[in-house]
């Protein structure tokens, strides 16, 4: 499958101490890491797809917790989809690994440089 990608975009990035007494009041939260696809465009005659994937995401730590959002542009060549869902599993976790590495690669770099250690590796 040939993609053309545009930049990823951060849309939003949080780290976040977690709160005690917060927490008692509003519940304990919990990690969620959640990719969608908006498709944009349908081009019949170039045949390709441009669709946006976006990845929503609370991570939830011991003492801290990251959440946010990032997504990317792609056109997806050679195929016209009527919606995401007509994707392969394969094909979506092509898709959408540029997003995920995004969050790993943030998620590590903030860590390393909150604690002023090794960051943390996320794993999916």
């Amino acid at each position: 499958m040939q993609i053309n990608r545009k930049q990823e975009i951060v849309n939003q990035y949080h780290f976040d101490a977690r709160n005690a007494e917060w927490e008692k009041k509003n519940g304990v939260p919990k990690t969620k890491v959640e990719v969608n696809f908006h498709l944009v465009k349908q081009d019949h005659e170039a045949n390709s797809t441009h669709l946006v994937a976006v990845v929503r995401f609370m991570v939830v730590f011991k003492d801290f917790v990251v959440s946010g959002g990032i997504s990317q542009e792609n056109e997806v060549v050679g195929r016209v989809v009527n919606q995401p869902g007509d994707y392969s599993q394969e094909e979506i976790q092509e898709i959408s690994a540029p997003v995920l590495d995004m969050l790993r690669r943030l998620t590590y770099e903030v860590t390393e440089i909150a604690f002023d250690a090794p960051g943390i590796k996320l794993e999916f």
